[in-house]
């Protein structure tokens, strides 16, 4: 018994440990939106990287030889609801968003997913809000507030009125994505971690195809390289890593263990933006990112008292 429990405890830490490397790989795609939405039409973008993201995910299903299970009608909606919350809105969302404020504020903004998540469970499951996920949506909202307030460089950002605009919609990239989550645990059968990576990816690359044919540039292709090298990385580092190590470290883990991972996809895209993109942190914005970060771990850190055995 003793080493079952040992056993239990260390498949724990290892799921927890892949949730948290798929949140880093998920944070470092908010500078790589940046640099693909500065030439390249969201759509387009989103389109191009399912389309390379699905044979690799394809061929890793034929190599597991693994059966697809037999799908309800409910299953197909939730399915369909999941990628086109998850792998478009979030996609076209935040790229848009990232063109119209610094990849600095979208690391704030990304970092409220567990409150927004926890806000439209009350608003639309009916789920009873405890106060501390009441106290983590309140410091995850003042995060943001106190966002809007810096006052960046005018030489390197956007006027205020396109920066509000751009995090509004990464905001609704954040409630897109927290609207994927809530769906995971309304599926009836049970899909592998690849499964449920193709299921996403496929999904995603049909519904956003009509639109990225609508936008594709007349003349062909005229984007330059660093935003097609965006969109491969996005394609096989963002959605085949990330989507894989997640489903798989989140069937080895607590909810709780994987909601406090989800606390390094805005620490990895704050710490990217200002390596990779050379983006100039302020003050407001360290302050920002450190409510929305105890926003996330409140819950958790007040709840492990109440939830002993």
């Amino acid at each position: 018994m003793e080493h079952s429990i040992r056993d239990n405890a260390k498949g724990q830490r290892h799921g927890q440990l892949l949730c948290v490397l798929a949140m880093v790989l998920v944070g470092s795609t908010v500078p790589a939106s940046k640099l693909i939405g500065e030439t390249m039409d969201p759509f387009v973008a989103t389109a191009l990287r399912h389309a390379a993201a699905l044979p690799v995910l394809l061929i890793g299903l034929l190599l597991q030889s693994t059966a697809w299970p037999r799908l309800c009608r409910h299953d197909r909606f939730v399915l369909l609801m999941q990628a086109a919350a998850g792998s478009v809105g979030y996609t076209v969302l935040l790229i848009s968003g990232v063109q119209m404020a610094s990849a600095a504020d979208a690391s704030v903004v990304t970092g409220t997913l567990p409150a927004v998540a926890a806000l439209l469970s009350f608003a639309f499951l009916g789920e009873r809000p405890k106060l501390r996920s009441l106290a983590s949506i309140g410091l995850a909202t003042a995060g943001v507030v106190l966002l809007t307030l810096v006052n960046p460089d005018a030489g390197t950002a956007a006027p205020s009125e396109s920066r509000f605009l751009g995090m509004s919609l990464i905001l609704g990239a954040v409630a897109c994505e927290a609207v994927f989550i809530l769906g995971q645990g309304r599926l009836r059968a049970t899909l592998t971690p690849l499964q449920m990576s193709i299921a996403m990816s496929a999904g995603g690359l049909v519904l956003c195809a009509l639109p990225a044919a609508v936008r594709w540039p007349v003349g062909g292709v005229l984007w330059q390289s660093t935003a097609i090298a965006g969109v491969l990385y996005y394609a096989w580092v963002g959605t085949v890593g990330g989507f894989v190590l997640w489903y798989a470290g989140a069937a080895r883990t607590s909810a709780a263990g994987a909601a406090l991972a989800t606390a390094f996809l805005p620490l990895s895209a704050f710490a990217l933006s200002a390596w990779w993109l050379a983006e100039p942190i302020h003050s407001l914005q360290w302050l920002s990112m450190g409510l929305v970060l105890i926003a996330t771990a409140l819950p958790l850190l007040l709840g492990k008292h109440r939830d002993v055995r």
